[in-house]
């Protein structure tokens, strides 16, 4: 790497007793140096320093190109830090930088525990419920957060939906002479004002979490009873296919419960739903599940909302499915992208059948019956019948 003009520094709580000679190095040349109030105390850099703008704004860094500049970060920087969002708008040749053991580390070597097998957030801005799909018993959570407030904020988030036993400690200023590590009961923590506050550990005990199979209970969904039901779920996700990073569409998506268990799987969801009230029901479950960042709602019919939208991996259509619809979606596929399709009325059953027919794919009929009272015994009581097309394009 021929003399890059910017060098990304990671910088800990022990300053700069903790930094390479490569570091200080690029300390003692930079004209600029860039990073919070108290990375730039921490580093000593007296008039070169310049704080960050709020909010953070990358492209200040921009217009010292080709100039000697420092960006000072905590711990790691491409580790819930600035650095690949600094990297990102430069050439490979321009930039080097010099990583600092992550508050994440840090925090795992106080507590003893497995970094690669804990789960690592920075809570500063999103919201708790982002912890919901990892909240399970004995899991080890590691969260940054904004200070004291916050830690507190989050002991009675926990406390309030049963998980008041898990451990929790606070720890801060990890690495550095002002260290501390306090331990306590998740329902136990009153809060702590102090400034330091760098980090939050949990062990997680109390309720069970949500399971990780497809076909999540309806009960954890609200829902107008417009809910793709909890066993023809499970059919449509396996049929669906779903992968980290891929993109669904979720047509009339009513409740968003299948939007729900493709963004649990790792993708995104895009949830096209008519009805003004319906989503709203999807907004809340996507909050719910800590999933509002990876699922977007729109309100609108197909096919006309879906103009804007980047093509899928996948499509999911609940019901209402006609040949113009059809003809707008199955234009869009790239090949290799999967398209599954419920019906419950004649006329749209028909249209299956002519697809399947025309598109191969798999087309089945489910009929799924439970047991119910019927005086003083019980008997089956049938719903109706679903029949299933999936094709892949």
């Amino acid at each position: 790497m021929a003399n890059p003009w910017l060098t990304i520094i990671g910088i800990g709580e022990d300053g700069l007793a903790g930094l390479s000679d490569a570091s200080r190095n690029a300390l003692a040349r930079a004209e600029t140096v860039f990073g919070g109030e108290r990375h730039l105390a921490l580093a000593d850099v007296g008039s070169r320093g310049r704080s960050w703008p709020v909010p953070f704004d990358a492209d200040v860094v921009l217009s010292c190109r080709g100039r000697p500049t420092v960006v000072l970060a905590s711990g790691d920087p491409f580790w819930h830090g600035a650095g690949a969002s600094i990297a990102e708008k430069l050439q490979a040749g321009e930039w080097i930088a010099h990583s600092a053991p992550s508050t994440f580390s840090l925090a795992a070597a106080r507590l003893g525990w497995r970094l690669e097998s804990a789960v690592c957030f920075g809570l500063h801005a999103a919201p708790f419920e982002r912890l919901v799909p990892h909240l399970a018993r004995g899991a080890h959570i590691i969260c940054l957060v904004r200070d004291g407030k916050a830690a507190g904020d989050l002991a009675k988030w926990l406390s309030e939906r049963g998980w008041g036993a898990s451990a929790f400690w606070m720890l801060a200023a990890l690495g550095g002479p002002r260290e501390s590590i306090r331990e306590y009961r998740a329902d136990s923590f009153a809060g702590d004002l102090t400034g330091n506050l760098v980090v939050v550990a949990l062990e997680a005990k109390g309720a069970q979490g949500i399971p990780r199979s497809t076909g999540l209970s309806d009960d954890l969904f609200i829902h107008d009873g417009q809910i793709t039901k909890r066993p023809v779920r499970a059919l449509a996700l396996s049929a669906l296919a779903p992968r980290p990073g891929e993109r669904l569409w979720d047509i009339g998506a009513g409740s968003g419960s299948i939007s729900v268990e493709w963004a649990l799987c790792g993708g995104t969801a895009t949830a096209v739903e008519a009805r003004e009230d319906r989503a709203a029901n999807i907004r809340k479950n996507a909050a719910a599940f800590g999933l509002a960042h990876r699922i977007t709602i729109v309100e609108g019919k197909a096919p006309g909302a879906l103009a804007a939208l980047d093509a899928p991996d996948a499509v999911f259509i609940g019901g209402g499915l006609d040949s113009a619809m059809f003809d707008v979606i199955w234009s869009r596929l790239a090949p290799g992208a999967r398209l599954v399709a419920h019906a419950v009325t004649l006329e749209t059953e028909a249209l299956l059948g002519e697809l399947h027919q025309r598109h191969g794919g798999e087309l089945m009929q489910v009929e799924i019956a439970h047991a119910a009272p019927l005086g003083r015994y019980r008997s089956w009581e049938a719903a109706r019948p679903v029949v299933q097309w999936s094709a892949v394009r």
